[in-house]
């Protein structure tokens, strides 16, 4: 199984300068709970975001660069070797990995911040009629969690 995992703002913006333009604590914590145990792939630039592994699950970098390697990860060059990977998949990002990888997707955890920010970075167009609503539980605004946001599951239409 294949998922994907991601959080974004209106207009789809992922990210700003090279991170994230909020702080949303509650989405940290689910994609901790979602993600711990399994595998995540995202491009070496997510990784840069990150500075490191994620603890506690599989990282992997997708990356055309053949020379790349880095400590605590396992690197692979072409999507298709997504297949063979072990264990429930997820797609961490960036942009370009999400936008290569959407055909091969399952479900979509999917944090919808309800809020406009500047953006560089953006999640691809999706039709959500596309997809079977599994979930959706709006989140809880408070001192941590200032914006207003809601966590979506869908699974794809078959």
């Amino acid at each position: 199984m294949v998922s994907l995992i991601v959080a974004h703002a209106n207009q789809n913006v992922i990210g700003f300068n090279g991170d994230m333009p909020w702080s949303l604590p509650a989405d940290l914590k689910r994609l901790k709970k979602l993600t711990e145990g399994n595998t995540i792939v995202m491009g070496r630039n997510t990784l840069d975001t990150l500075g490191k592994p994620l603890p506690n699950r599989k990282n992997v970098v997708l990356t055309r660069n053949e020379e790349f390697v880095s400590e605590g990860v396992e690197v692979i060059h072409d999507i298709e070797e997504i297949k063979d990977l072990e264990g429930e998949i997820f797609i961490f990002g960036g942009a370009d990995v999400y936008e290569q990888t959407m055909h091969l997707v399952d479900e979509m955890y999917i944090t919808r911040i309800h809020e406009t920010f500047a953006g560089d970075t953006f999640f691809p167009d999706y039709d959500i009629t596309e997809w079977e609503i599994v979930d959706i539980t709006p989140g809880e605004v408070d001192e941590k969690n200032k914006y207003a946001h809601e966590f979506l599951h869908l699974k794809r239409e078959l």
